[in-house]
């Protein structure tokens, strides 16, 4: 009897020592690290939301993504001619096109500034906050949003949206929306300066005509995308606290902040920072209209023409056509929708998913070309507007406002409001031009 107790406590304890091993095998002991002052810690599971692993399947893919272009634009142009192109697009695109828009920026950045120190934008924001409910379904001080947005970039609708003493009049199913309304204004004077100075104004109606088919792009973007949040927040609920800026001090009900010293000098002092501003929005702008713009032309241009025969000389905006191939070749579906007449003009506002003042870099180089006229020009203007780059801008608007888990649906929105834009845009051009 004493023998098989023994042997079936020893059989036991060897189970639990083989239960033991295999818990330890797989849940692995976390890594432990000594801080400089000699206290361990336990290493966190990495955020995969802003770490991947050193080597993984994107950078394959990165890698075959630029093979592949490397090998379509070699045994087309050949790999020599590929490289003179590229470099001289643009070192051409830096010259002649950023410094263009960069001294639009300058100037809208100014005006703006000079406005806001001296209530226009107050004022603006008063005529047009009765139109925000009927239009977007949000309170009235969404026009202040719509202003910002329009005499900045889409990134400013943040520092507004995170103010308390705008978020307080919004439901959060309405707040989230703000990224899609910034979105639709944002760049707006930048944009419009851009096409107002070419060619001495030839597109000032396309500007005006594309505007008001920017905003009707716009209202299906605000309300496609307040149809999801609605189901996400519900409508009762209020905005977080911690999607707020704590360290905004708001001004008192009625009034706007101000610079110190007399009217002159509040005057001087606002041109020169909104001047600033604009030089920095210039700056930011030269590496989407470098890269998006250079690919973009690349795509949509052909070679060269001497003496009749096509030929590759490895000159500035030298392409392989393959765009306008497509919208050649998509032309049923294209033409009925947006009605462009020239299927170039169809870079553009794929170059405008990337960044606005890229896709105006094409449009001022088309126009110089006599390639687009007053119904391409519109058409392009409504939908490059209500886009405005939102492709490299949405996350990290989204991010800021700590709504990421809207960001894809908030994307979608916007393009289907482009989409929109483009196609009112032209049957308001065949009726107007």
């Amino acid at each position: 009897m004493g023998l098989r107790k023994l042997a079936s406590f020893r059989l036991t304890k060897k189970k639990t020592r083989g239960y033991a091993q295999n818990q330890a095998q797989a849940q692995p002991e976390p890594e432990i690290d000594l801080q400089d002052d000699g206290e361990m810690t336990l290493d966190a599971a990495p955020d995969t939301a802003h770490f991947r692993r050193e080597i993984s399947k994107g950078t394959f893919i990165s890698l075959g993504f630029l093979l592949l272009l490397g090998i379509y634009f070699s045994s087309v142009m050949g790999f020599g001619t590929m490289f003179s192109v590229v470099m001289s697009t643009a070192h051409d695109l830096l010259l002649n096109t950023i410094f263009y828009i960069m001294g639009v920026a300058v100037l809208a950045g100014a005006v703006s500034t000079l406005f806001s120190e001296f209530g226009v934008t107050a004022l603006l924001n008063k005529l047009l906050a009765p139109l925000m409910k009927p239009l977007f379904n949000l309170p009235g001080v969404a026009s202040l949003v719509a202003i910002t947005t329009y005499f900045s970039d889409n990134t400013a609708v943040a520092v507004v949206a995170q103010d308390p003493s705008v978020a307080k009049y919004y439901k959060k199913y309405q707040w989230v929306t703000m990224i899609n309304l910034g979105t639709t204004f944002g760049m707006g004077i930048i944009l419009a300066g851009g096409i107002l100075g070419i060619q001495s104004g030839k597109f000032v109606s396309c500007v005006a005509v594309g505007s008001l088919c920017t905003i009707v792009g716009g209202v299906v973007s605000n309300r496609l995308l307040m149809w999801k949040t609605k189901k996400m927040y519900g409508m009762d609920a209020d905005v977080d606290e911690k999607c707020l800026a704590s360290d905004l001090e708001p001004a008192p009900k009625g009034y706007r902040r101000i610079r110190d010293g007399g009217p002159f000098q509040r005057g001087l002092s606002a041109a020169c920072d909104g001047g600033k501003v604009g030089v920095n929005l210039g700056m930011s702008i030269i590496p989407g209209v470098l890269i998006f713009t250079t690919l973009v032309m690349m795509l949509t241009n052909g070679p060269s023409v001497v003496h009749g025969h096509e030929v590759y000389q490895g000159v500035t905006y030298e392409g392989t056509g393959l765009l306008p191939m497509l919208g050649d070749k998509l032309s049923f579906i294209l033409q009925p929708l947006f009605g462009l007449t020239n299927s170039q003009t169809l870079g553009l506002p794929l170059t405008s998913l990337g960044a606005a003042g890229a896709s105006l870099a094409g449009a001022k180089q088309m126009a110089d070309a006599g390639t687009i006229g007053m119904h391409d020009m519109t058409v392009y203007f409504a939908i490059a507007w209500c886009w405005s780059g939102f492709l490299s801008a949405h996350a990290s608007i989204a991010d800021t406002m700590k709504t990421r888990e809207i960001t894809t649906f908030a994307m979608f929105a916007q393009l289907i409001g482009g989409l929109v834009a483009g196609v009112v845009a032209n049957y308001a051009a065949q009726l107007i031009f």
